[in-house]
């Protein structure tokens, strides 16, 4: 008889394998086997036609949930350990530490119902002496743990399915709605809005450009006759002036350079000169939500990308498990740590005693440690095997952990104020010198910023000696123009930072929220590293803040969370929570049922934004204006490319008067008596022939190619864009009709449906028609084949291989004849076999 071990994906089994004895079988579930329904169809029959089925729960009797297993390869997996699971006399259920692990076990105990004793095996690394202490000290499944993650998991689906359903609705259909997601969008909108109601402010100072015996520096003025001058912390951000109650000098520009003639040929001296001497510790080993925020900054990598490169490192060995709010390690780790820091930078740089940090998070601990190389002793990232990502996050998390352990770094500052007299009056500059004395953890790693400013401000900058009295010369002065700047928009890293900070959600749950948000740009939309709402955003924040304000309060939303750690520590009641929540008098259900009667469906799509004199509304394709001018109501879809922010009438008065230029009459076809057109569409330039007649067939168009500047195309390039397809001749085996033409995706020669490409446009106007033989006569296998960006493995079900291939629109993954698109922002390094059998899933529904 063997021992049964499962675990959630191959990758894992296989590692978890290599540790144990002989007699041990690992397989893997393949994740959740099981979970609320997606639709009601999915249901069994009895429960089909309950007011509640769509939901999955049933809110009538202490919100039992409805369990299914959804999929073919849910079923498959569970047939197969069905099957093991009779040959075996003990079970193993080492599924991940955290609430959602835990579940997952108890849902394989409610369906192979084993009859041989159960045992619950957790580990945070997947080395041979934990997986070793993991198999003598079993436990039973935390029931509290299970409770928790089903009240997490019931509480999205009640928030989720009513809310979104209400969004399609009242606002635009496809819009999804959740707990924590719903709040992070009003982040967003939230600093969109600040942003919009920012007025810029404007100040000048000089900098001067100093040589002491030899040696260049550079000063700041700083005050002038004893008053400081205005920097940008002393203006109201809502007026563009200074704050009331400021003591300060505001410098313009004709002030800037009356002191700049005046300072000309004037003695520079030395005031003070004042060091300070300091040390800087460490941060923390990684959590979940700092790892996201890092590799963001440093490595460029979006939340979901970093957490599925960390579960790959994980389920090979190479770190410990990634979800964790703990920043706490071990004995074992620190030892490790010291031990690597010590050889690899010396004795000097290692801390003398270990430095413990305790966590900070309110909720009860997802694990037991924090994210940190795998085993007892630490592989170096040179020695690690690992390439690509993989190396760059854990040559990250290395060195991070190893920093943790290592000594302060010392640093001295020295300020130094030059004056000059003007006029009988003390003008003072500052100079600012930064030196490190002794490096310490810094030679390991330093934590980035979201502040660039920030960052500079820590860099090293060398003064020469210099002492009160001492006389300095001014080689030059220039005046600097200042304007005080918006509050920053948010970057992924920023916004899971706000969100932690605010313990809205957890951090295991941000990678697919940020995922969410950004999925089509139908939230944000990214410009870089930073996020931008969308104005269906606006729309969907204006909604719940008016009608669910809890839903997008942080306090709330954080409370929640609060609540669902009681739950997990066996202090709180799911039942009681839920009822609270969803189904006391004026709770959730009934605010979804009133704003289903109250919301006007017009005013949802409006979206409000200060000073702003035009109606803005988001509709079906996108998002419009209308306002009266001139006695007429003037329309115009709105660019999503121009910020919520940044938005202007002018602007748009610009666009339609431009817009109000289409379409241009080119002339008469000669053979149609027919005027052409010259367009510009919501998809881009296109001529026309003929005016489009409501009830007729519609004239007949044709793209301009994008390389053609539009004040170029005249009447004569009109119709030969419109003369297409060009009939070359007869294919001499059936006397179909080779033609060349412009297509979507560029120009091409065809015969039936046998596409070729041509490498430009100018082609499809020149090339004879034994040109196109040449080219059809080619096999069909000489063509450019898919290229395969990665090979994923083998489907467990049909052992048919899933690849990630490059296609004419982005990468895809293929299993036979099933094609799934990758999700936008999903890079194809960053796929696993089980992400790919979730896309297949959902595409063969």
């Amino acid at each position: 008889m063997s021992k049964l071990v499962i675990v959630e994906s191959p990758a894992k089994a296989k590692t978890i394998e290599k540790y144990l004895p002989g007699d041990f079988r690992v397989l893997a579930s393949l994740g959740h086997v099981r979970d609320l329904p997606d639709k009601k169809s999915q249901l069994p029959k009895k429960y089909q036609k309950e007011d509640w089925a769509s939901l999955g729960v049933d809110i009538e009797h202490e919100f039992e949930p409805i369990y299914v297993v959804k999929d073919k390869r849910s079923k498959k997996a569970i047939s197969e350990l069905k099957s093991e699971l009779k040959k075996a006399e003990e079970l193993y259920l080492a599924t991940d530490e955290d609430r959602e692990g835990e579940a997952i076990s108890w849902h394989l105990v409610e369906l192979l119902n084993p009859k041989v004793p159960t045992r619950r095996m957790v580990f945070h690394e997947i080395t041979k002496s934990a997986i070793q202490e993991a198999l003598e000290q079993t436990r039973d499944i935390d029931v509290h743990l299970v409770q928790s993650q089903e009240a997490r998991r019931i509480l999205d689906r009640l928030v989720g399915f009513p809310l979104s359903g209400l969004l399609w609705k009242k606002i635009a259909p496809k819009l999804s709605a959740g707990r924590v997601q719903s709040v992070a969008v009003r982040v967003l909108v939230e600093r969109e809005r600040e942003r919009r109601a920012f007025r810029t402010g404007t100040y000048w100072d000089l900098k001067a450009a100093l040589d002491k015996d030899g040696s260049k520096f550079d000063a700041d003025l700083v005050s002038i006759d004893g008053t400081r001058i205005a920097s940008g912390k002393d203006f109201d951000k809502d007026t563009g002036k200074i704050a009331e109650g400021k003591d300060v000098l505001l410098v313009e520009e004709e002030m800037a350079n009356e002191l700049l003639d005046k300072l000309e040929g004037l003695d520079w001296r030395v005031q003070s000169v004042k060091k300070r001497q300091y040390t800087t510790s460490p941060k923390a080993p990684f959590i979940t939500s700092t790892l996201q925020q890092e590799a963001s900054r440093k490595l460029g990598m979006s939340a979901s990308q970093t957490m599925s490169i960390a579960q790959r490192l994980y389920e090979s060995g190479k770190i410990t498990y990634m979800r964790t709010d703990s920043v706490n390690l071990s004995k074992q780790a620190v030892t490790a740590a010291r031990k690597a820091a010590r050889e690899q930078y010396g004795d000097d740089y290692v801390r003398d005693e270990p430095r413990i940090y305790s966590s900070k998070s309110k909720g009860a601990q997802e694990a037991h440690e924090a994210i940190r190389p795998a085993g007892e002793e630490f592989v170096s990232p040179k020695k690690s095997g690992l390439s690509g990502r993989e190396l760059k996050l854990y040559d990250l998390i290395y060195k991070r952990t190893l920093a943790c352990q290592m000594a302060d770094a010392k640093k001295t500052s020295t300020s130094v104020e030059l004056v000059v007299d003007v006029d009988g009056k003390e003008v003072v500059f500052r100079a600012n010198g930064l030196k490190t004395d002794f490096a310490g953890f810094i030679s390991a790693y330093l934590e980035s910023s979201d502040d660039p400013e920030a960052e500079l401000a820590d860099q090293e900058k060398h003064l020469p000696p210099m002492k009160e009295g001492d006389g300095v010369d001014c080689t030059d002065v220039e005046p600097i123009r200042h304007e005080t700047k918006p509050p920053a928009r948010y970057t992924e890293a920023s916004l899971v930072k706000v969100l932690e900070e605010a313990g809205v959600g957890r951090p295991s749950t941000y990678a697919s929220i940020m995922s969410t948000i950004t999925r089509d740009d139908r939230y944000a939309r990214k410009q870089g590293k930073t996020l931008i709402p969308t104005y269906t955003a606006f729309a969907v924040v204006e909604l719940l803040e008016d009608y669910f304000p809890g839903l997008v309060d942080l306090q709330f939303t954080a409370r929640m969370e609060d609540d669902l750690d009681e739950i997990a520590r066996g202090e709180g009641s799911k039942v009681e929570y839920l009822h609270q929540f969803y189904r006391d008098e004026g709770a959730f259900d009934d605010q979804i049922k009133s704003g289903e009667e109250e919301i006007d469906n017009e005013e949802a799509r409006v979206v409000h934004l200060s000073d702003f004199p035009a109606t803005l509304r988001v509709g079906r394709f996108g998002p419009y204006a209308e306002w009266e001018a001139d006695g007429e109501t003037k329309k115009i879809d709105v660019p999503e490319d121009i910020p919520p922010a940044d938005l202007t009438l002018e602007h748009l008065e610009e666009l339609y008067a431009e817009r109000e230029q289409w379409p241009k009459a080119l002339g008469e076809d000669p053979e149609t008596g027919k005027t052409v057109f010259l367009n510009n569409g919501r998809y881009g330039p296109y001529v026309q022939l003929g005016e489009r007649i409501k009830g007729e067939k519609k004239p007949k168009t044709a793209s301009v190619p994008p390389n053609v500047e539009l004040h170029d195309v005249d009447l004569d390039q009109a119709l030969t864009y419109l003369s297409l397809p060009r009939v070359l001749g007869e294919h001499p085996e059936d006397g179909k009709p080779i033609e060349a033409a412009i297509g979507r995706y560029g120009p091409y020669v065809r015969h039936k449906r046998d596409y070729r490409n041509l490498d430009n446009v100018d082609k499809v106007f020149t090339i004879t028609y034994e040109e196109a033989m040449e080219i059809l006569s080619q096999p069909k296998n000489n063509r450019r084949r898919r290229k395969v960006l990665k090979e994923l493995g083998k489907d467990p079900e049909s052992g048919k291989e899933i690849n990630v291939l490059d296609g004419r629109y982005g990468p895809y993954v293929k299993l036979g004849k099933t094609n799934a698109s990758l999700p936008k922002g999903v890079n194809p390094e960053d796929m696993t076999l089980e992400k790919a059998l979730e896309l297949i899933k959902e595409k063969q529904k």
